[in-house]
């Protein structure tokens, strides 16, 4: 028996279906919306023990006694490394002598033992009253990388010039700033005859823009064979973003809870050298050429979500205006679009996979001959869910090509993320820190895309924290390690408070339990 299908049985299939699809589009509406206003994962913690013996505050004296040490010849001093095997060793010698005399209560207090290592690297301990609680450790580095006027600074690099309430020079906020604030910060408390209850360390490294090998590697030599332990670190790395992120609503501070890893690789090719006149079918140039840009055009996978870049955006995402709120409340459903929006920029692109920069490319050695060998160098910033052997593996199969020899130079892992849950104290006491001085200050994790002296540390800590209260601002990416650095005098004096805070809100011994208010 046939069952007959009628065109008025074919509708109501349709319309069924229809209605179906209709109800579907409500529901994940009504989801959508509903989670946009009530998602909020930004948990502050309760009722905090007042460990503030000291209110952070500065007198005008004070203020201008800072500013003073801060531009006088610290910034003026060229601490400049060029390379591994080249540093301005006089500079780090006279940048020393007056640390030492612009901080005379750091440098003479009896509580703090100070220590040269590496020959220009300076290792301070200050030992807490209680020894049971595990120390934490400051970090901050001494070297900036060169600078020329005539690039077209406003004011001379190492001058120290002051314009429109800025303070102009190398340094400023790469990394100076942190140096000279940790220090004034522990001299304003030394002043006051504080004795901290926790202990601490402060490292101070010389050479962290050429890998840190001498400073930093050899300050956690000298800590691990005396058995130290940290409970976190915290160095130089992310900023508190203000007007950088569309749709945020008010600054956001970044604390790196990550940094990216790094791989160089070196690709040659060699072929038969001749006369131009008679060249071949592709030079060694040319296959090179294809090979290099192969590796740009083909890049490496869209990881967003796969690192601790999503927390950021979720973190954030209750201080996002409509629709942006919408989104990032919703990665759930939304992950694709946002991250499609990351990689359109290179500022943003750099957090959602492993980049690819082709930085040297060098051949030929007259006019009229064909080279018989060229070589590029490429450097790989590696997202922190992939390896170094996965990313090796990956530029090979691109290049595909048996002429281009691939070699790797230097390279070494991402760092491990460090956990920002609400039980971890190194976070959370950074961020109440970050909130005591900056009220109106929206925390969240973040990835730092560059590198820094705190990867030598990983042996003494899993709390491995990057955080410099700098205000980053339109424009302001191009200042790091370019020109015009700069940092305004009130930035300055909120980074004294900062560390000024930060030391004794360490001496908190346990984190309050959370409750459901959000900052």
């Amino acid at each position: 028996m046939k069952t007959k299908i009628t065109k008025k049985t074919i509708l109501k299939f349709f319309g069924i279906l229809l209605l179906i699809l209709v109800l579907s589009v409500l529901i994940l509406f009504a989801v959508v919306i509903g989670r946009t206003f009530t998602f909020k994962v930004n948990t502050e913690l309760g009722q905090w023990e007042n460990a503030t013996t000291i209110y952070p505050s500065l007198s005008p004296e004070q203020k201008k006694q800072l500013l003073e040490n801060l531009k006088g010849k610290k910034i003026q001093i060229p601490t400049v490394s060029f390379s591994e095997s080249k540093q301005n060793t006089t500079a780090l010698q006279e940048f020393d002598l007056l640390l030492r005399r612009v901080f005379p209560k750091v440098f003479s207090s009896s509580l703090v033992q100070h220590e040269m290592v590496g020959n220009y690297s300076h290792l301070l301990t200050v030992p807490g009253s209680e020894a049971d609680l595990e120390p934490y450790m400051l970090l901050a580095h001494i070297d900036v990388v060169p600078a020329d006027e005539a690039d077209g600074w406003d004011a001379p690099p190492f001058s120290a010039q002051e314009l429109n309430g800025f303070i102009y020079g190398r340094g400023t906020i790469d990394n100076k700033q942190s140096v000279m604030g940790i220090l004034q910060a522990l001299e304003y408390l030394l002043e006051r005859g504080y004795t901290p209850r926790r202990s601490f360390y402060i490292g101070l490294g010389h050479d962290e823009e050429v890998s840190g090998s001498q400073g930093a590697v050899n300050i956690v030599k000298l800590l691990k064979s005396r058995g130290v332990k940290l409970l976190y670190v915290l160095d130089e790395g992310l900023t508190i973003m203000d007007g950088v992120v569309d749709g945020l609503i008010g600054p956001g501070a970044l604390i790196g809870v990550s940094e990216k890893g790094q791989a160089t690789v070196k690709l040659s090719v060699s072929t038969p050298p001749g006369h131009s006149s008679m060249p071949p079918r592709e030079s060694s140039i040319g296959i090179l050429a294809s090979a290099v840009a192969r590796l740009e055009k083909n890049r490496m996978p869209n990881l967003f979500g796969h690192g601790p870049e999503r927390a950021t955006f979720e973190h954030l995402a209750h201080k996002f205006g409509w629709p942006y709120r919408m989104v990032m409340s919703n990665l759930w459903l939304f992950s694709s679009l946002l991250s499609g929006v990351l990689e359109g920029q290179p500022d943003t692109n750099a957090f959602v996979r492993t980049t690819t920069a082709v930085t040297m490319f060098n051949s030929g050695v007259k006019i009229n001959v064909m080279p018989a060998y060229a070589e590029a160098f490429v450097n790989f910033r590696i997202h922190s869910s992939q390896t170094l052997q996965e990313v090796l593996k990956l530029i090979e199969s691109t290049v595909s090509d048996e002429r281009v020899k691939v070699e790797f130079v230097s390279g070494f892992d991402p760092l491990p993320i460090s956990s920002y849950d609400e039980d971890t104290f190194g976070y959370q006491i950074i961020k109440k820190t970050v909130h005591d001085i900056f009220p109106e200050v929206t925390v969240s994790p973040g990835v730092c895309v560059g590198n820094t002296d705190s990867r030598h540390y990983t042996e003494l800590s899993p709390d491995i924290y990057r955080f410099v209260p700098s205000w980053y601002k339109p424009g302001d990416s191009a200042r790091f390690h370019g020109v015009n650095e700069r940092i305004s005098i009130q930035n300055y004096e909120e980074i004294v408070l900062f560390y000024f805070q930060l030391m004794q809100n360490s001496d908190i011994i346990n984190l309050p339990g959370p409750h459901l208010y959000f900052k």
